[in-house]
């Protein structure tokens, strides 16, 4: 059974960084496309970024685009979002999210695979 940990999540000043970071475990991690995804009280789930398996395709909400970075470590079976230039509008809870499919990945809808979350607030 897969398992995904998210981390990294706080309270931090509009223009601040946070560094979020999903450890998964279960399955072959490297084989699988692992992406963010967010998501504030009364709305729905907001596609944030996506990294390929094979780290050669990035994948960008407009919203964060030229602010936020996806990354991934295969080796430590961990996927990271460097979040910079923080804004209130970022306030959300952030969930990590990786497929069932291997290998190709065709759009956030591929995601089928949850973390619980951690919350990230961006105070004005």
């Amino acid at each position: 059974q897969v398992q995904l940990i998210e981390s990294g999540g706080g309270s931090v000043q509009a223009g601040d960084s946070l560094n979020l970071s999903c450890t998964a475990s279960g399955r072959t991690f490297r084989d699988y496309a692992m992406g963010w995804f967010r998501q504030t009280p009364g709305k729905e789930r907001e596609f944030v970024a996506a990294i390929s398996w094979n780290q050669f395709n990035l994948y960008y909400g407009e919203p964060v685009k030229g602010r936020f970075t996806i990354s991934r470590d295969n080796a430590e079976n961990t996927v990271y979002l460097q979040m910079k230039s923080l804004i209130p509008e970022d306030t959300a809870v952030y969930f990590c999210a990786t497929t069932s499919r291997r290998f190709d990945y065709t759009g956030p809808h591929e995601f089928d695979i949850w973390g619980q979350g951690t919350q990230v607030t961006v105070s004005s």
